[in-house]
């Protein structure tokens, strides 16, 4: 038997600097970037279709008599707001956001150009945790 000195199964907590904590840190980041990934693409996404719906769409539906564009663009916006929710969620849970950080961000898919600057505005905060690099503010 050895001493508990030399017992390998002793050590319970890796020491700074020790592979196994670089690992969960990289754990970390890997499912960050996994979660950010998704949200700016549907950001985009959500942005471009509420644009298209409501400076494109509801115009020609209301001055011109075309309706079938709204019936078109206004439940596909629908369908991927419901996914930009989740991913939304998915990345603030991940990136520890605050609950009204959180809330901010899921109504920006709601009110045109908006998503554009959360996504913008996420981006930024985020970046430096993706990256590993340090900011000087």
């Amino acid at each position: 038997m050895t001493a508990p000195s030399q017992d390998p199964a002793a050590v319970t907590a890796p020491t700074p600097g020790a592979p196994g904590l670089a690992a969960a840190s990289d754990a970390g980041v890997d499912a960050l970037a996994k979660a950010y990934k998704p949200y700016r693409l549907l950001a985009y996404v959500v942005g471009c279709v509420l644009i298209v719906l409501v400076l494109i769409a509801v115009p020609l539906k209301y001055a011109a008599g075309v309706p079938q564009l709204v019936q078109i663009v206004g439940p596909l916006h629908g369908v991927l707001y419901i996914v930009y929710l989740l991913a939304t969620f998915n990345l603030a849970t991940k990136a520890k956001f605050s609950p009204l950080r959180t809330i901010l961000v899921m109504l920006a898919g709601t009110v045109p150009f908006v998503s554009f600057v959360a996504e913008r505005s996420v981006t930024r905060e985020l970046l430096p945790r993706l990256t590993g690099a340090v900011t000087t503010r």
